[in-house]
């Protein structure tokens, strides 16, 4: 027996001694110093454990934050090169970087958990400590600095629970159940009620919250079968841009050949009164300026004259700096078209989307002061609406809300649109029949509120196939995206499901976790 019992121990010790070599730094083949189960793990050390769980809930809280922010980096790091001058994937580090700090932590939290699952001491090696206060201040920083420079993120975050809570609940439950042999093993040999109590206690009024949080849980995704509306149309935002140089005859192309149902674009006016697609305030992120005119990077694009602009190349800085995330490489024959796009003409984008019969939508920007058509610029613009182009009115959503009545007098047969939400009578009254809405404003009551009275929503910048789900699931009309092309191939919403499948979900996740949860503690 005393044989069999010192070959056990000498089988087991390897395993210790390994966690605790990856843990303390102490590669000795047979741990000493243990602890009884439900005492202090410790004494200097013992401020190390909390915070090291500190660091994993802050890590994971930022992970996921950013995480659910995808939709939004090419804005990120939009911003980031307006503050710069210079083009880089901000947002990526970012992500790479907040995955391996939660990996790390993760890691060591599940050291200590093994350790104190064996009665061993748990001392956190100097380099840890270092570690483990560099994650939770990147963390914390991190997530400050977003509630303060990204406010609207918030809102991102909040959307994403609706789709994907049901699934967070039950990875919440399942990480429950893995806590519990840790927890139960420490309070059944605690040696008095009290430290048994300030065990257990906490570790049940988190289960008891998990196990009934579903009752207030609401996503629209969850609907009886039949319910849900048509597919949202979607809208090439510039065109293609993950395809393409955006704002270019290739971008809106690539919209179309992916079967978009309308294009996007933004408005300059010319120095010499020429409607063009840009943009930026400036060429110099678009076009290869720096090369052609280099003492005029600063210059604001409509202080230009058409000639100037047609001898600029508008697609070369697409292949140099890949403006999106996960992109992917282009075929030859794409790369060579990228490189030979120009500047486009408001006329010639009105005459390719009617001859495909796609919508458009534009931001029209006023030319700034000193500019020879600052207060001519609208009639130029309609002017190459309905004189040059000639595109059938219905395919035109006019967006620009200035002088609407002039508008809708010199040109009846436009699709209104207004920006921003605002009363059902006041919308009815200016004959606005869309309403063109940030995602963050995405609210399927709204919505159904705004349908009743015959006006649709559109939603913008949509590029994830989470959010495009759940704007389908909330009922919107279309979307305006950046990528037509992931977002034409789904066939249904995401995490679509109907409310009896749900609740057959939660109720055996709860059940399930019990009797595990029960068996742990009773073994």
């Amino acid at each position: 027996v005393v044989r069999r019992h010192l070959l056990q121990r000498y089988e087991h010790q390897p395993f210790v001694s390994c966690l605790a070599g990856f843990y303390s730094c102490r590669w000795k083949r047979y741990q000493r110093e243990r602890t009884e189960p439900g005492k202090c793990c410790c004494n200097r050390e013992c401020m190390f454990f909390p915070l090291l769980v500190a660091a994993f809930c802050f890590s994971l809280v930022f992970l996921y934050t950013w995480g659910e922010g995808k939709n939004d980096y090419n804005s990120f790091d939009w911003y980031n090169y307006g503050n710069l001058g210079f083009w880089f994937l901000w947002s990526l580090v970012i992500l790479i970087v907040a995955a391996v700090l939660f990996a790390y932590i993760s890691l060591l939290l599940v050291l200590a958990m093994c350790l104190l699952a064996e009665g061993q001491r748990l001392y956190l090696h100097w380099s840890h400590k270092i570690g483990t206060f560099l994650v939770l201040g990147f963390s914390i920083a991190s997530l400050f600095a977003l509630s303060i420079l990204w406010r609207d993120h918030r809102k991102t975050v909040r959307l994403s629970f609706q789709v994907t809570a049901p699934y967070l609940h039950v990875g919440a439950i399942a990480i429950m159940v893995l806590l519990a042999w840790p927890v139960a093993f420490h309070a059944i040999r605690a040696d008095k009620k009290v430290t048994q109590v300030i065990i257990v206690g906490p570790y049940l009024a988190i289960l008891l919250f998990l196990f009934l949080i579903p009752l207030g849980m609401y996503s629209p995704c969850i609907r009886e079968m039949g319910t849900l509306g048509p597919k949202p149309a979607l809208i090439g935002h510039r065109g293609a841009p993950m395809l393409a140089p955006e704002n270019t005859e290739m971008s809106f192309l690539k919209t179309i050949e992916h079967g978009g149902d309308g294009l996007e674009t933004d408005v300059a006016i010319s120095y010499d009164g020429v409607p063009f697609l840009m943009h930026d305030d400036t060429l110099k992120r678009t076009t290869n300026i720096e090369e052609v005119y280099p003492n005029d990077t600063g210059k604001a694009a409509s202080f230009f004259s058409w000639d100037a602009l047609q001898k600029l190349n508008a697609g070369t800085w697409f292949l140099k700096n890949k403006p999106f995330v996960g992109m992917g490489s282009l075929s030859k024959a794409d790369q060579n078209q990228a490189m030979n796009q120009s500047i486009y003409t408001l006329s010639s984008f009105l005459r390719l989307a009617d001859s495909h019969n796609k919508l458009v939508i534009f931001d029209l920007y006023r030319p700034p002061e000193k500019h020879p058509y600052r207060n001519l610029w609208l009639r130029k613009v309609l002017d190459v609406i309905l004189k040059e182009s000639k595109i059938k009115r219905h395919l035109v959503l006019w967006l620009h809300n200035s002088v609407r009545s002039f508008v809708q007098s010199v040109a009846p047969g436009f699709q209104h649109t207004m920006g921003r939400k605002a009363p059902i009578e006041d919308l009815l009254k200016h004959n606005i029949v869309k309403l063109n809405l940030v995602y963050t404003d995405m609210s399927s009551e709204d919505i159904r509120k705004y349908a009743a009275a015959n006006i649709t929503t559109n939603f913008y910048v949509v590029n994830e196939p989470w959010l495009y789900s759940l704007a389908w699931c909330s009922g919107a009309h279309s979307v305006t995206t950046n990528a037509v092309h992931l977002l034409k191939d789904l066939s249904q919403p995401l995490f679509l499901m109907t409310p009896q499948q749900y609740s057959i979900m939660w109720i055996l996740t709860d059940l399930t976790s019990a009797f595990l949860i029960s068996l742990i503690f009773v073994l």
